[in-house]
């Protein structure tokens, strides 16, 4: 089995593509003309965004929605820049909401956490050290 991707419920598919393009600098790679779903460039692996209604067509047991209003959900996506600090400023000027600034982690990154638009954290990481 391969991993496919990640995918967010959103209200608003076109709202998360044009975040995630202004704020990470993410190139928009498909929407749907219905709106229904689109994805980001990941360079091997998928970041889409999927309307709450079609999401609600999927799982009729329901899900939880992300709300900027409470603590993050237990997962996060997560980005990888050389420049953290730098991701972060462009992060909250393209409307991120911070949630935690750079740190040098003891295992070597450099991290922040940024919320998007919708409330589900964002990690910005230096790229891993690895011998």
């Amino acid at each position: 089995m391969k991993f496919g991707g990640t995918l967010i419920y959103v209200p608003d598919v076109d709202a998360a593509l044009t975040f995630y393009e202004r704020a990470f600098g993410a190139l928009r790679r498909f929407a749907d003309p219905g709106g229904m779903y689109g994805e980001i460039d990941g360079e091997g692996a998928v970041l889409g965004f999927v309307r709450y209604d079609l999401a609600e067509s999927n799982l009729p047991n329901g899900f939880r929605k992300n709300d900027p209003a409470e603590k993050p959900a237990g997962i996060e996506v997560a980005f990888e820049a050389n420049d953290v600090d730098a991701a972060y400023k462009t992060a909250l000027a393209g409307g991120a909401t911070a949630e935690s600034p750079p740190t040098d982690k003891p295992w070597g990154q450099r991290i922040a956490y940024v919320r998007d638009l919708n409330g589900v954290l964002v990690e910005l990481g230096s790229p891993m050290q690895t011998a």
